[in-house]
């Protein structure tokens, strides 16, 4: 019987609007609410979210973040941390992140002025992402190249880099010590390698690496942010 044929004054009438009146009471009734929208009526971003940029000339802009195993971007302080210890401007710098992930420490360092970026990553889907936003912005300074991290780090001519970043996914231990190692063949003798790990990284274990010492370090959370120098050779 369709509600249109229903008189409420009737017998049937009074059963279907108690009925009715029950229904819409009970906390089951309510429809299921709509997917989530972002802000502005544009549809909620896919995948785990988004980072931003903190600052330089793409300050604000935001990044998406996949759903990829492995995948934990810098967060907002660390890499706010970071690059106050560079000094933020980092006008004719060379720089590689050698694990580029979603890309927010390479872009970090382009929206500041370095001369080039280069970006690799493993993850075909987060090569095309980075790619993307690479257009997107139309970083003139920024490469994307798709590759094993280490490999990438080796093949760079030794010195040539100021600033080299590490951040590998925290399950692979097996990539720290050999990804230091060739950073530290890789950076100049004022340059800095940044290390995103799990745990602290000693003096010893540091020296043992490539040579490398601790210049600053930070704890937030499960991060441990290393910013690393070349030790200093005996004349």
């Amino acid at each position: 019987m369709s509600r249109n044929s229903i008189k409420l004054h009737t017998p049937a009438g009074k059963r279907w609007l108690e009925k009715a009146t029950a229904e819409a009471a009970s906390p089951k009734a309510p429809a299921a609410a709509p997917a989530a929208k972002a802000k502005a009526g544009k549809p909620a971003p896919s995948g785990a979210g988004e980072v931003r940029i903190i600052g330089g000339q793409w300050r604000r802009t935001r990044l998406p973040v996949a759903q990829r195993p492995g995948l934990r971007p810098t967060p907002d302080r660390v890499r706010e941390t970071l690059f106050n210890w560079l000094g933020q401007d980092l006008t004719g710098w060379h720089c590689l992140d050698a694990f580029a992930g979603t890309g927010a420490l390479g872009f970090e360092a382009a929206s500041r002025g370095a001369t080039s970026v280069l970006m690799n990553e493993q993850d075909a889907a987060l090569v095309l992402q980075l790619q993307r936003l690479r257009e997107r912005l139309d970083a003139q300074s920024v490469r994307v190249l798709r590759g094993d991290g280490i490999g990438c780090l080796r093949q760079v001519a030794p010195g040539t880099l100021d600033l080299v970043l590490i951040d590998p996914p925290f399950d692979h231990a097996e990539l720290f010590e050999p990804a230091l190692k060739a950073a530290a063949l890789a950076v100049s003798a004022q340059g800095y390698v940044y290390l995103e790990a799990p745990q602290a990284w000693t003096e010893e274990q540091l020296a043992e690496a490539g040579g490398l010492q601790l210049f600053r370090h930070l704890k937030a959370g499960a991060v441990h942010a290393h910013l690393l120098r070349k030790a200093a050779q005996d004349e």
